[in-house]
């Protein structure tokens, strides 16, 4: 195959989107619209991507840093002719160009390989769909032979040329050397006063080179995004594809419509998810996995024959096999829990390691902590592991018992079998299977007279 080009439009302002942020970075599935064209732009194999920027181009070149993107001003919004032509001097001479727009987030890959393979023959790869309302879309003309021979925009159409229902998607590949050829005999003599990159139709007919149109497998994968209206549309068709590969793979969901995946998720068999379930990031779910309703799992591992109870926040945590959390628990980045660990509810953990067994059922905070096997620490137990300044670390031993109200101020250690009795403030280490307890004396006066109301 020639070498690939692929050059995205990307400087309209998305005024009807009524933000400061530019259209092209809103987001389907959490990740940014361009964001979803360039990945599936990529998988296409070596290429070059151009960003064709305008509106907000900082913000744009910003989000892409690192990612080896080269960009081009559109200073002036003068139509997709003269976006792509702002584009062409860095592609290369022998080059395939594949125009794709970034407003257009989910073309499949398989849909842009198939434009790419009929450029690289030569001809002229076009995509089109046939719409049951195409009002507002260049129509696709053809003549007596069913060739393409050209596309009139909306504006533009006669009575005749607006009963056509295929329309033009503007995604399209065609050789670099058409392109540096045709682009600069574009016209702005039409009704917008643009130049149109889809009169380079009737150029190609003209010459004789062939226009291969071929349709997406649906009509979303060419749906543009030019309000929040459309945004929803397109995101709640994306999250029911989402659903649809989940279930595929052999996911138990409760209902497909109330699940949102905004990243990458693996599942093994016989898992079960519950109602408005958001998965983001990188997020491993093992066999056997239960997930009640409304739980955020972002960047986590949740082994296999675990348990995630309702309304359970786990961000950057991993589980091993058969944990058990919630519900109403928050597992806070770097926390760690080992074969049978339990989070109950309320229960708060951030960068701490849980051992094999043991349990914080309830209503206490464990952070910067390394907890041992079969410890059980009670309901309201802190580890105190900041002073203001500085955090430090608790650490209990395995079989440990830390009774309920208790304060462990880091850093501080609790030795092996060791207990903590209820309502004590622990300052200093425990050694093996002592008992620690640190409580005012309890005092019983006789005779008390309870305060009464002062009339």
């Amino acid at each position: 195959m020639n070498n690939l080009d692929i050059v995205i439009l990307a400087a309209g302002q998305g005024s009807r989107m009524k933000s400061s942020l530019p259209k092209v970075l809103h987001k389907i599935g959490g990740k940014p619209m361009l964001q979803h064209v360039i990945d599936a732009a990529s998988l296409i194999g070596d290429n070059q991507v151009h960003v064709v920027v305008g509106h907000g181009a900082e913000k744009v070149e910003t989000e892409l840093t690192g990612q080896g993107v080269k960009f081009a001003l559109q200073a002036e919004q003068l139509g997709t002719g003269h976006a792509v032509a702002q584009a062409m001097p860095n592609v290369t001479a022998e080059a395939v160009v594949l125009v794709l727009y970034g407003d257009v987030p989910l073309t499949r890959t398989e849909t842009m390989l198939d434009l790419v393979k009929i450029a690289a023959q030569g001809d002229f790869g076009l995509l089109t769909v046939s719409l049951d309302n195409p009002t507002g879309y260049g129509r696709i003309v053809r003549n007596d032979a069913s060739d393409v021979v050209a596309i009139v925009e909306q504006k533009d159409a006669n009575p005749e040329q607006l009963a056509i229902t295929e329309v033009n998607t503007g995604i399209l590949a065609v050789p670099a050397a058409l392109l540096n050829q045709w682009i600069p005999e574009l016209s702005s003599n039409n009704a917008q006063g643009e130049y149109y990159l889809t009169d380079i139709i009737a150029m190609a007919a003209a010459q004789g080179v062939r226009v291969q149109a071929i349709q997406p497998q649906t009509e979303q994968e060419v749906q543009g995004v030019n309000n929040r209206m459309q945004q929803a549309e397109l995101e709640r068709w994306y999250q029911l594809r989402q659903a649809q590969a989940l279930m595929i793979e052999g996911v138990t969901l409760a209902d497909p419509a109330r699940i949102d995946i905004r990243g990458e998720v693996t599942v093994g068999h016989d898992v079960a998810i519950d109602i408005n379930v958001i998965l983001e990031g990188q997020v491993s779910i093992g066999d056997n996995v239960t997930i009640e309703s409304n739980c955020i799992i972002k960047d986590s591992v949740i082994g296999s024959g675990s348990h995630i109870k309702a309304n359970s926040m786990l961000e950057q945590a991993e589980l091993a096999g058969n944990c058990e959390i919630g519900p109403f628990a928050r597992l806070r980045p770097g926390s760690k829990l080992a074969n049978k660990a339990k989070v109950g509810n309320f229960v708060e953990t951030k960068k701490a390691n849980i051992g094999e067994g043991s349990k914080v059922n309830h209503l206490t905070y464990i952070g910067d902590a390394e907890i041992g096997a079969g410890v059980n620490v009670g309901a309201g137990t802190i580890t105190c592991n900041y002073d203001g300044v500085n955090k430090s670390r608790t650490e209990i031993g395995d079989g440990a018992f830390i009774g309920s109200n208790s304060a462990l101020v880091a850093p501080v250690k609790v030795g092996a079998g060791a207990t903590v009795g209820a309502g004590s403030t622990i300052t200093k280490d425990i050694e093996t299977d002592q008992l620690a307890v640190t409580r005012a004396k309890q005092i019983n006066l006789k005779n008390w007279q309870r305060p009464v109301k002062k009339s």
